[in-house]
């Protein structure tokens, strides 16, 4: 009896140092901007595009790097929110596949990510946001309505934050997950994730709101974010939408299923953002 007693007693502190790990180290578990390094090793030229580098000041006194890859005679312009690994550097053919298409683009790193300054968190995505937002229909005079967001993976969560707020023309997803606690239930199953879980990301509840066309790219082999995670933003949009499923993995879909997506993508916003102006 004494040995289960001490073999309970290991679990329960297994359990409780699980538990206060998640809830303490949270930002380290999500936040992965130096992986594969904080390092910008590439940038737009190196797929042979121009463009311009800029610096995004954020109403919190932060200062984003990120650059506008400038499309001739463009459809619209893509406003590129990137996933939680990585920077800039390493999207450069997704920007070329978009650039390819018709499309300016502006991506930033998100603070703490790449050589932006500041430290990541949620309510500083948003901010980082919104940053990038002004400096397209304010600085650049773009019109809303030919802006499309695209959000990749934890970037789908920003970029349907602020379409709820920000009616863009159209709004893209890819391998984008529904929420942090439906991403933690997935990993940690066992654990009070509604006590445990401090960061929202709730991009369903967002995406309820949103008001324009809806895109979602998703692969039924991602190993990271489930596909029924991208079925259940499906079902959530409101309004125009459509579920393109891929190939390949949460980092490769996108280069598997190339052919696929560049035409899933340009379909939909040559109908969307024509009948959205």
């Amino acid at each position: 009896m004494r040995l289960l007693w001490i073999a309970l007693g290991a679990l329960f502190a297994a359990y409780a140092g699980l538990a206060l790990y998640v809830y303490f180290f949270q930002e380290r578990l999500v936040y992965l901007p130096d992986l594969p390094s904080r390092r910008v090793d590439a940038t737009p030229a190196s797929v042979g595009l121009s463009f311009e580098t800029l610096d995004l000041a954020t109403e919190d006194g932060e200062t984003l790097a990120a650059w506008f890859v400038p499309a001739p005679d463009p459809r619209g312009t893509v406003l590129y929110f990137h996933g939680n690994g990585g920077n800039i550097g390493h999207r450069v053919e997704i920007v070329r596949d978009f650039h390819d298409l018709g499309y300016n683009v502006l991506i930033f790193d998100y603070r703490g990510y790449g050589a932006s300054s500041g430290s990541p968190g949620e309510q500083g995505s948003y901010r980082d946001a919104m940053a990038a937002w002004r400096h397209l229909t304010e600085t650049r005079r773009i019109p809303a309505e030919s802006i499309v967001f695209f959000g990749e993976s934890l970037g789908g969560a920003v970029a349907a934050w602020l379409a709820e707020r920000h009616k863009p023309g159209a709004l893209v997803f890819y391998a984008a997950f529904t929420s942090i606690e439906d991403m933690a239930r997935t990993l940690y199953p066992i654990l009070p994730l509604r006590l445990v879980v401090r960061l929202g990301y709730d991009t369903r509840t967002a995406l309820a709101g949103v008001k324009c066309p809806v895109l979602i790219l998703h692969s039924s082999e991602d190993e990271i974010v489930p596909y029924a995670q991208g079925e259940a933003l499906y079902a959530t949009a409101p309004g125009k939408k459509e579920l393109v499923t891929l190939r390949g993995g949460h980092n490769d879909a996108l280069f598997l299923s190339r052919d696929r997506y560049r035409q899933a993508v340009g379909d939909f916003l040559q109908l969307n953002l024509a009948a959205s102006k």
